[in-house]
């Protein structure tokens, strides 16, 4: 059993997890935006759709909520990582910022 290849298992579904929950806010926030729109569109009072409104923000909070939480457990199993001997580092995501490219921007801005 490799703990490096394990761990990258864990860290793969880490990464997956944090997506889709920034994307599952992300769609709650484009529905509040289609409510709020669709009600000015139609010419609609304020209190019409006020309870679905507020249940859709109550949805946007617990996803936030979970967004919270899925980082706070990212830091975790970065610290187990290293408890457990593992010191590779894990490849995530894509879209994170490379250091080097980091450095030369900043280069370019002194």
């Amino acid at each position: 059993m490799d703990k490096a290849l394990v761990a990258q298992g864990v860290a793969n579904r880490l990464f997956a997890t944090e997506k889709a929950v920034d994307t599952a806010m992300a769609e709650a926030a484009s529905l509040m935006t289609s409510l709020i729109d669709a009600r000015s569109e139609l010419q609609l009072s304020a209190v019409v759709g006020d309870e679905t409104t507020m249940k859709v923000a109550q949805a946007i909070a617990t996803l936030a909520q979970a967004r919270q939480a899925i980082v706070a457990a990212h830091s975790d199993l970065a610290d187990l990582k290293l408890r457990v001997g593992i010191r590779t580092k894990l490849i995530g995501v894509t879209d994170k910022p490379v250091q080097s490219f980091l450095e030369t921007d900043l280069r370019r801005v002194s």
